[in-house]
């Protein structure tokens, strides 16, 4: 990989080990009470309104890009919840619709109410939050306390990351609806089974965490995640944010995940917050606070370009010849792509 400009090192930190516990039990345990619902029906079910154009003030001194989705002015205000991880259902290769997924965890130390994913439709415009939950045998279920840096959805497995311990995985066949057993969503301010009703802090749908995938030695960190199926076999990426310094690195596992890391390069760059390989580029996502622009940094045959990119950009996926990323400051969060 020496025509990739990136250093390359050991992978050995990032082996993962599989450490399904009681997980995949709790998440059949819920799925036999709820019945689940299909990406499409979450979409027609989506209760949000994306806005086209909106929130330019994301992109700073740039060229706007041609095509940008903005949350609503809720989601835009809020400072409890910042999106951070972004893939899309051609990441998936058998969701059937349209889709953006894009995950946000809940910032304040009190009243935890842990990550949740996000489904959009860029047809439609509409979308709508999903609670990521832990859920145990007895069928009772808590939030998930992480910073969920990284997404990305293959097949039906969406992989999330978790930054000291690895890769939590939920199965999007288990899209869970609240009101199949009960009229409503439930309390708001609960989670869980309370008085006889079920409560997910007022989402509709929760999705439970089939699997997990542990770093066997401590020390690694999974800041992002991200997918390349221009490989043989297709591989999954994940990288570590590196605040002041230069050596933070990227690692590639082949799919279907077996833990083994296939190979790993130190990026070179600081404030890194997502990386995708793609038809032998690679593409990283740079940082620098929330009021100055970041750079896409793109490493075509060694060679590296710094190109212009929003405030706050994060994840990083490849959808329909187009890199795409979501911010995640208040007032300027949007899902956006530029041309790869």
């Amino acid at each position: 990989m020496a025509d990739t400009g990136m250093t390359p090192t050991d992978g050995t930190p990032f082996r993962l080990t599989r450490a399904t516990g009681s997980l995949a039990e709790g998440a059949a345990k819920l799925a036999s009470e709820f019945r689940a619902a299909s990406i499409k029906r979450v979409l027609a079910d989506a209760n949000r309104k994306a806005v086209r154009g909106g929130a330019p003030g994301a992109f700073g001194t740039m060229r706007k890009p041609s095509v940008w989705y903005a949350f609503d002015q809720g989601d835009q205000d809020t400072a409890d919840w910042y999106p951070q991880g972004l893939t899309c259902g051609a990441d998936s290769g058998t969701i059937p619709v349209s889709v953006f997924l894009a995950t946000w965890y809940f910032r304040p130390e009190q009243g935890e109410r842990g990550i949740r994913l996000t489904f959009l439709s860029p047809s439609t415009l509409k979308y709508r939050h999903a609670l990521l939950v832990e859920a145990a045998p007895d069928g009772s279920f808590k939030p998930i306390d992480i910073h969920a840096g990284g997404a990305v959805c293959y097949g039906d497995l969406l992989y999330v990351a978790d930054t000291t311990r690895g890769l939590r995985v939920f199965d999007l066949k288990n899209v869970l609806d609240l009101t199949s057993v009960q009229a409503g969503v439930g309390d708001g301010t609960r989670v869980g089974r309370h008085g006889g009703g079920l409560h997910a802090f007022g989402y509709r749908y929760i999705i439970p965490q089939t699997d997990f995938w542990k770093v066997a030695v401590q020390g690694a960190r999974f800041s992002f995640v991200g997918l390349d199926r221009t490989t043989t076999p297709h591989t999954l990426i994940s990288g570590e944010y590196a605040e002041d310094h230069p050596r933070g690195r990227v690692v590639r596992w082949n799919l279907e995940l077996d833990g083994e890391p296939r190979d790993a390069f130190v990026m070179g760059h600081d404030k890194i917050q997502g990386a995708i390989s793609h038809n032998g580029r690679w593409y990283l996502s740079q940082a620098a606070g929330s009021g100055a622009n970041g750079r896409l940094l793109v490493y075509v045959n060694g060679k590296l370009e710094r190109r212009p990119f929003p405030i706050g950009p994060e994840d990083l996926t490849a959808r329909s010849s187009k890199v795409w990323s979501v911010t995640e400051f208040r007032n300027k969060r949007v899902v956006f792509g530029v041309n790869l």
